[in-house]
């Protein structure tokens, strides 16, 4: 969830990580074991300035958990191997499923219009709720503006420090986006936008009459065990352990400590705190069929050209809530997620056997620097999951 030329638009930013994909090649990770090459990367990350970063592998019933670099700049304490951290627009894979698992439920309907389902919320400037569909909300083919674009705390560092504990409902994100005109009609393209989701968690509320993140509680995070995953709602901090976030919102400037930040901004979009334990746990249910039921599963796993990415990763295709990512061994599954000072990446298998999630504390402004760092990011993913051993 970013935006501005330091902090781009939601997974739109991780989603850039794709455009360094080796795609067609073979990974020259895959002689390493997975600990071996987890960690390698991980210090890698660190060398190339990321000041943390945490992974783990799931893979059959091991799991491999690694570290490099510090907690925090002033202290220089160790990351912690199960901290918790905001992993942005993963969120929107968990609203995904809720919203799915409704329409299994017969209460929801994928083609349902969200002027029927919030009459009036999407309407002005020539947009109209009554053409938008669920399933064009999910799968990021609405055409509404992306709202984090105009959000006040992600301009600059000053911008930050003077909005970084600003409360946001629901409806005042989507009134953001309602103050410009839709980028297209409906269904006619693929453009990712957090208003999307802003949207779809209200509609989990409107026809359950329980908040997205009661509902995300109740209906996955309960039933897998996920007892790190929490939505924050106002709460600015982290719950403990974690390690401390720094963006640089310039090339060349200082990083400045993000970690407080109001998760309301995010919201629905991407307001999820956990960690790498109970992501890889998600990944693997979410692929083995645990949470949806055929039906739904084959509707989440329909893609789309993610069109605006193909000139730097041919092939990047977006389903309901989930990207698919093409690569030397056919392919992955998995999400993005931003926030400032903090981006995670992660990827499973078709069959849900293998599964990594990876999550950095530095965000940097220097686009050569960000690039490598993406680079080694896909590298590790790529050769994780084309292991087989």
């Amino acid at each position: 969830m970013k935006a501005n030329a330091v902090m781009r638009a939601g997974a739109v930013a991780t989603a850039a990580v794709l455009a360094v994909s080796t795609v067609g090649a073979v990974p020259a990770a895959a002689a390493a074991t997975p600990r071996a090459e987890l960690q390698t990367a991980l210090d890698d990350l660190r060398d190339l300035g990321m000041v943390g970063a945490q992974g783990e592998i799931s893979a059959g019933r091991r799991d491999f958990v690694a570290r490099s670099g510090v907690a925090d700049r002033r202290t220089a304490r160790p990351m912690p191997v199960d901290g918790r951290f905001r992993i942005g627009s993963n969120t929107k894979t968990f609203v995904a499923v809720v919203v799915l698992q409704l329409v299994g439920e017969g209460r929801l309907s994928l083609d349902d219009t969200v002027g029927h389902l919030l009459p009036g919320v999407v309407s002005g400037n020539g947009n109209d709720g009554r053409r938008i569909t669920v399933r064009q909300l999910l799968q990021h083919t609405s055409g509404l503006f992306n709202y984090t674009n105009d959000l006040a705390a992600l301009g600059s560092a000053e911008d930050y420090l003077a909005h970084r504990y600003d409360h946001y409902e629901p409806e005042d994100l989507v009134a953001m986006a309602m103050k410009h005109e839709p980028l297209f009609a409906p269904g006619t393209r693929w453009e990712y936008s957090n208003t999307n989701y802003i949207l779809a968690g209200m509609i989990v509320e409107r026809v359950t009459g329980r908040s997205w993140a009661t509902e995300v509680r109740s209906r996955i995070t309960r039933p897998l065990g996920l007892h790190d995953t929490s939505y924050p709602g106002d709460r600015a901090t982290l719950p403990r352990p974690y390690a401390r976030s720094y963006q640089q919102f310039a090339p060349g400037a200082e990083l400045v400590d993000v970690t407080e930040f109001n998760p309301s901004a995010a919201g629905a979009a991407g307001g999820l705190v956990s960690t790498t334990a109970d992501l890889t746990r998600f990944w693997r249910a979410l692929q083995r069929g645990e949470l949806l039921r055929p039906a739904q599963a084959a509707q989440m796993h329909r893609t789309v050209l993610a069109e605006g990415m193909q000139d730097i990763a041919p092939g990047i295709r977006y389903g309901l809530g989930i990207f698919h990512v093409p690569n030397a061994c056919g392919g992955y599954w998995g999400h993005p997620g931003d926030v400032p000072g903090t981006s995670t990446f992660n990827g499973v298998t078709d069959a849900g056997d293998r599964a990594v999630v990876l999550y950095r504390t530095t965000g940097l402004a220097d686009a050569a620097k960000s690039a490598a760092v993406d680079e080694r990011i896909l590298r590790v993913v790529d050769g994780v999951l084309c292991l087989r051993r």
